[in-house]
């Protein structure tokens, strides 16, 4: 069989075009052994092949050579070519595929989920020994539509979309459909069409102006396959709804004191049953570090693969044998359930319990199940590693590995031998298997049912890991260990954030091409078609804090280009070394931060160093020894000389760079310290002047560079629709990186990216964007309305353009009116917080307006428990939230 690859791409001088793909006459994907084009004059090349007549298909890609370096490829999306039976020579006409401006809609979200189309075949095509096939690219067909073609050819039906035929749709989101070429007058002209299945008469025009195709003279035996066409798309702008809310949060009859698979499954049902088609959720990776309710924090996970076992659905895994086992969880799970919140904890033991019982029960009948040893070799490079790290965890009772003797330092041969001949350790390794792949299937299944109700499942990905987690024990050299990752001061914490989560050693990411990262996101693929980033802005830069920090003001962004001493001379600023970067406060201050605790912290923490400046003594000089000399004192007076001396411990104007410490880096909010009141005014202008330009100017050009660096590559190599976290101090180039990108910004009303604005406009949101009325780390609506009452009142007259006084509460009328005014932005998504749902029918919110607050970002220390106080089953039985919600949604015209 004979294949003929045709493509027009014009190149320059020393440029060659070559193709790579599935089969060894075209390299097998090795890049290395791929088969180079022919260049024939006016841009066109070719390449011709004698195959195999055995093989049925093939899947290829074009790439661009210059000097034996691949220079240039194509969008990810690979090229496939279907091979005939009884047919010799297939000519494959196709175009350079490019990266296109409606991305999403090729998002596995859309092909998947909202748009999924199983592969049919409507017509099976020309029976004729002389054929020509048609591919166009068509994404956005709904469920219960068809793509057509109709043209100025009587087979085509002269242009009456009633007797258009139907392209077949065997690999959504490409159709196409096979002519008989001797049935055909060149020129073709033809149109396509969208028809919707159960209306023969209901049908949209493509836009433009008529296709034409000119072919040479089909010989007998020859399909001529024409593919690049992409369906040219008029349609109004296609917008959906939903749901967030963390899956820990989720209340049903059975939940065992926490939200499970289970539980995730009928918030689905909920969702379709109400019009929408997302449900975002927090991060469930497993975050297990002390088995204490601080690892309650979804962002800290110890390992990237993991899922939480407190996750695990019981009711599916299995039921005990043992009756008084049987009594004993049951009594266990409606105490656990009763409660207004979660009891991390104890939720954890007694699941962890009934697990082991189920394990010890049944579970190795598991793992002797072909299913289990495929799972097992799909992930144990992440599963091996995990499941000793929790062993070993356990045994030296600290997630800190540098404390684990012989097994500080990963080593698989060390591990495969400490299990060797003992049993204990075996078992306990067999649990940690079996529970994660329970996990697995448990969440597989849920995910399959989503996209067969066509909702999406938008999972989150955390920008940083825990300290000590799996991948910093197994992989440390992606990570710089002496400096902990956070964010600069914003709108949700004036001292800046510190998540303690090592940085990453992005050059060593680089060297392999982003491996790590596309690991990640390959295993997120498994169980969502959607995901947001968190904290995008960490691959433009990430606010890097010394160890020695608690608190993030005294942090730096990383990369970044420091200043040298002749850099600040040149605003005009007096640069003295010692007086501007280690921590100092003049006599005159104390009494502002201690009150009349002032000369008892003066006599106690401090030493004069000058005249009018006093310094920490050498016992206190950094915030992490104030932590410890403060850890076990809770009363109002200690926490009081602790925040008052971290504030000291803050009194600096620049930070000296970790790398090169002849650079320096001006102290982030520096306006605001003691430091900074104590300048004479030149000194004030000139420190303003640097600070302006450094923080807003001078990294521009270079944090884009770094972004689409990273970001491009991880972009390409998933199917999922990715949405960014980009708040909070948000460089200039983030816009323009993400549009081109076209990774969804995240739009919130009351946290305007406009300068000047108090409120966001949300009728001139970007299409590519989610809309929110809040976040996990801000306040539900109806709390929010009682935080500030000027802001407030600002919002009712001159947002939601009422009169008079804003009432104390947000009303049920008031908060459909947020809600509303939120649908009807142009963002492609609208994601509403499950809480800010209840808010518009009083008949299901929750009287406890503080009790709905999921996190609060200024404190490190915050327990993760919220639960909706009612349960998913009660949800569903709400049929006056349930018919506001379908009749906001509709009246928004939100598919």
């Amino acid at each position: 069989m004979k294949i003929t690859f045709a493509i027009n791409y014009h190149t320059v001088w020393g440029q060659k075009l070559y193709v790579v793909g599935s089969i060894s006459e075209l390299g097998s994907w090795e890049v290395a052994l791929a088969a180079e084009m022919n260049y024939v004059g006016n841009g066109n090349w070719q390449l011709d092949l004698d195959i195999s007549s055995d093989v049925a298909e093939i899947d290829y890609q074009y790439f661009l050579n210059m000097n034996d370096r691949s220079v240039f490829e194509e969008w990810e999306r690979k090229h496939h070519a279907v091979f005939d039976a009884g047919l010799s020579h297939y000519i494959l006409n196709d175009s350079w595929q490019i990266r296109l401006d409606n991305m999403p809609f090729y998002s596995s979200a859309f092909t998947q989920s909202f748009f999924a189309h199983p592969d049919y075949i409507h017509s099976p095509g020309a029976d004729s020994r002389k054929k020509i096939r048609l591919k166009v690219l068509a994404p956005r067909v709904g469920r219960n539509q068809t793509v057509a073609m109709t043209g100025n050819q009587h087979c085509l039906g002269n242009w009456e979309p009633e007797s258009a035929l139907l392209l077949n749709c065997t690999d959504f989101p490409e159709w196409q459909i096979d002519l008989d070429a001797e049935s055909i007058n060149f020129p073709l002209e033809f149109k396509f069409l969208i028809r919707d299945n159960d209306l023969n008469t209901s049908f949209s025009w493509e836009a433009g102006e008529n296709r034409v195709l000119e072919l040479s003279p089909v010989q007998e035996g020859e399909m001529v396959v024409v593919s690049g066409y992409i369906y040219r798309d008029n349609s109004a702008l296609w917008r959906t709804t939903g749901t967030v809310i963390p899956v820990f949060s989720l209340r049903s009859e059975h939940s065992f004191g926490v939200g499970d698979l289970g539980d995730l499954q009928l918030m689905i049902d909920w969702a379709k049953s109400t019009g929408q088609h997302i449900i975002q959720v927090l991060p469930m990776n497993d975050t297990t570090a002390t088995h204490t309710w601080h690892d309650s924090y979804p962002y800290r996970a110890i390992s990237i693969y993991a899922l939480h076992p407190m996750y695990v659905d019981l009711r599916k895994l299995g039921e005990l044998k043992d009756e008084s086992q049987r009594l004993y969880f049951t009594k266990k799970q409606q105490e656990l359930n009763s409660k207004h919140s979660v009891d991390y904890e104890a939720v954890n033991k007694y699941k962890l319990a009934y697990s082991r019982a189920y394990f010890d029960q049944e579970g190795y009948k598991d793992l002797k199940s072909g299913r289990f040893e495929k799972f097992y070799s799909e992930n144990a490079s992440w599963l091996l590693p995990y499941a000793a790290y929790c062993y070993l965890r356990d045994k030296y009772a600290t997630p800190d590995y540098n404390q684990w003797g012989q097994y500080a330092q990963y080593n698989e041969n060390a591990i495969r031998q400490l299990i060797i001949g003992n049993k204990a350790v075996e078992s306990e390794m067999h649990f940690i298997y079996f529970m994660q792949y329970i996990l697995h299937f448990q969440f597989k299944e849920v995910s399959d049912y989503a996209r067969q109700q066509g909702v999406v499942l938008k999972g989150d990905l955390p920008i940083g890991v825990n300290r000590h987690s799996v991948e910093a024990w197994m992989e440390p050299y992606y990570f710089n260990m002496d400096g902990q990752a956070g964010a600069p001061p914003d709108d949700f914490s004036a001292i800046g954030q510190n998540w303690m989560f090592p940085t990453y050693n992005w050059k060593r990411m680089q060297e392999d091409g982003f491996a790590w990262w596309k690991r990640r996101f390959k295993k997120l693929g498994d169980y969502f078609d959607c995901f947001r980033i968190d904290h995008i802005l960490g691959f433009f830069r990430i606010w890097e804090i010394p160890t020695a920090y608690v608190q993030g003001l005294c942090g730096h962004f990383n990369p970044a280009l420091p200043l040298t001493k002749e850099d600040i001379a040149c605003y005009g600023f007096i640069f003295d070394e010692n007086r501007f970067t280690i921590p100092r406060i003049n006599r005159r201050h104390l009494g502002s931060i201690f009150g009349e605790l002032a000369d008892k912290v003066e006599r106690a923490y401090l030493f004069q160093s000058s005249s009018e400046y006093l310094m920490l003594k050498p016992f206190c000089n950094t915030q992490q020894k104030i932590e410890q000399l403060f850890a076990e004192k809770s009363d109002d007076e200690s926490t009081r000389i602790k925040q008052g001396l971290y504030e000291i411990a803050n009194e600096v104007l620049f930070l000296r760079d970790s790398v090169e410490a002849y650079k320096f880096h001006p102290r982030i909010s520096g306006s605001q310290s003691y430091l900074y009141q104590d300048l004479e005014q030149p000194q004030k202008e000139a420190f303003d002047r640097l600070y302006w330009d450094f923080f807003y100017h001078r990294h521009n050009a270079f944090w884009k560079d770094r972004a689409y660096e990273r970001l491009t590559p991880l972009v390409n190599s998933t199917q999922m629709l990715i949405c960014g976290e980009d708040l909070g101090m948000i460089p200039e180039s983030v816009p323009e990186v993400m549009q081109k990108l076209q990774i969804l910004s995240l739009e919130i009303e009351r946290m305007p990216k406009t300068a000047n604005r108090v409120f966001t406009d949300l009728s001139n949101l970007p299409y590519l964007s989610v809309c929110t009325t809040s976040t996990h780390d801000m306040s539900p609506v109806r709390s929010w309305w009682k935080e500030d009452k000027e802001k407030t009142q600002h919002y009712y007259n001159d947002i939601l353009h009422r009169q008079g006084e804003a009432p104390d509460d947000c009303s049920s009328e008031l908060a459909m009116q947020i809600v509303s005014n939120h649908l009807s932005s142009p963002s492609m998504l609208t994601i509403i917080p499950l809480q800010d749902w209840l808010a518009v029918e009083d008949t299901v919110k929750q009287d406890d307006i503080d009790a709905e607050r999921i996190n609060i970002p200024a404190n490190p220390n915050h327990y993760w428990r919220y639960r909706m106080h009612i349960t998913l089953e009660e949800l569903m039985r709400s049929e006056r939230l349930n018919d506001k919600i379908r009749s906001l949604i509709s009246a928004s015209e939100r598919y």
